[in-house]
């Protein structure tokens, strides 16, 4: 017997964990299919924590979707009896006038947002374990911080089974098509249907929806975690997170949480286009030396011993926002891919966007600059 669905979600990360909840919260039978364990670290959603902040360079119209996200942290939060937000502060940090300042600069003005502008001495004498050069401007928002990413998707996944979702790890899906206004996959282990579809397969989205492949283009990302020297200049009391371009290029970081070390990458590592399908874990002297290099110049006393180094992926679109649409040519198919390494802070409500799609073919939420037909 070929089981049948309202809906079928293809991958369970951060975007399809959220995904699938929602459209269960809201009385569909859904089913979903991730490849791999859940979670797991064969992706773009493991390493602990991920970045949140409502200061956005990026572009201001992120912003209502970011403050919908946070409500929504909350709601799975008080469903799952767990923290899963912490709002420990973000601070943007770039030489003045350079966009990363500016338009977070910009978000907060346009959308009212609580924020400081500090000059680089004042964000080295607020937070001593920032060591910030002459001429750096930083954008400090008090609501910044980080999200678990990989207890996110843990929550979602229990929440969405405790409202009837069927969940199947390790089962990879090998195609699907479209039947009779709706679609039939096919996987390892079986075949199911369903009327509508949502893609939401990470750096293999390109796999499922062909249009993808010049759009959706994994990168491999190293992360470190490095033990400070001082260690009590790194705790999330004292550490804002960060959004920094330096002359090394663009990095991110975090205060020490969940395993030992200060947590640090450099925005496209070392830009290496990949196959998601043989990336590996490896990693090399020279991916540790490109992150202590920012490390040992701008958080010194974090240089210490390496805990911890490894690998992830971006899956990077050409203009670095988003693609959440319906597939071209079959309305019943939605996806959400390219998230261009800023994306995980959206998971709670791209799960809200996608039951819209799903269920409606369309959503009230404000996300023109996310179609694929921009290209």
């Amino acid at each position: 017997m070929v089981q049948h669905f309202d809906c079928i979600v293809i991958g369970v990360g951060g975007m399809g964990s959220s995904a699938v909840y929602n459209l269960a919260s809201r009385g569909q039978k859904v089913l979903g299919i991730e490849r791999f364990d859940i979670p797991h670290t064969e992706g773009s959603s493991h390493g602990v924590n991920r970045i949140i902040r409502l200061a956005y360079y990026e572009h201001p119209s992120y912003v209502p979707l970011l403050r919908r996200a946070y409500e929504m942290w909350s709601e799975i939060e008080i469903i799952a009896g767990e923290q899963l937000l912490y709002k420990i502060g973000s601070i943007d940090t770039a030489p003045a006038g350079h966009e990363v300042f500016e338009g977070s600069l910009e978000s907060c003005i346009e959308h009212g947002i609580p924020h400081e502008v500090l000059n680089y001495q004042q964000i080295n004498d607020r937070f001593p374990g920032y060591k910030m050069p002459p001429g750096h401007m930083g954008l400090y928002q008090q609501d910044g911080g980080f999200v678990l990413s990989e207890r996110s998707i843990v929550a979602y996944v229990n929440a969405a089974i405790a409202d009837g979702a069927e969940i199947h790890a390790r089962e990879s899906v090998s195609r699907w098509e479209p039947e009779s206004g709706g679609v039939r996959v096919f996987t390892d282990r079986a075949e199911y249907t369903a009327e509508r579809l949502v893609i939401t397969a990470g750096a293999w989205a390109a796999g499922m929806v062909p249009a993808l492949e010049e759009l959706a283009v994994p990168e491999r990302q190293v992360l470190a975690w490095l033990q400070p020297e001082n260690p009590s200049l790194f705790t999330p009391d004292n550490f804002p997170v960060f959004n920094a371009f330096f002359e090394e290029g663009r990095y991110y970081g975090f205060p020490v949480f969940g395993i030992p070390g200060f947590k640090i990458g450099r925005y496209h590592h070392l830009e290496e286009v990949i196959d998601p399908d043989h990336v590996g874990q490896q990693v090399t002297q020279e991916d540790e030396e490109i992150l202590r290099i920012a490390t040992a110049r701008y958080f010194p006393e974090a240089n210490g011993t390496l805990m911890t180094l490894k690998t992830c992926m971006f899956t990077n679109t050409p203009d670095e926002h988003f693609i959440i649409d319906l597939v071209p040519g079959y309305p019943q198919v939605s996806m959400a891919a390219g998230f261009s390494g800023h994306g995980f802070k959206f998971a709670s409500v791209v799960g809200e966007i996608l039951g819209d799609l799903a269920i409606d073919g369309s959503t009230a939420h404000e996300i023109d600059l996310l179609n694929v037909g921009r290209f």
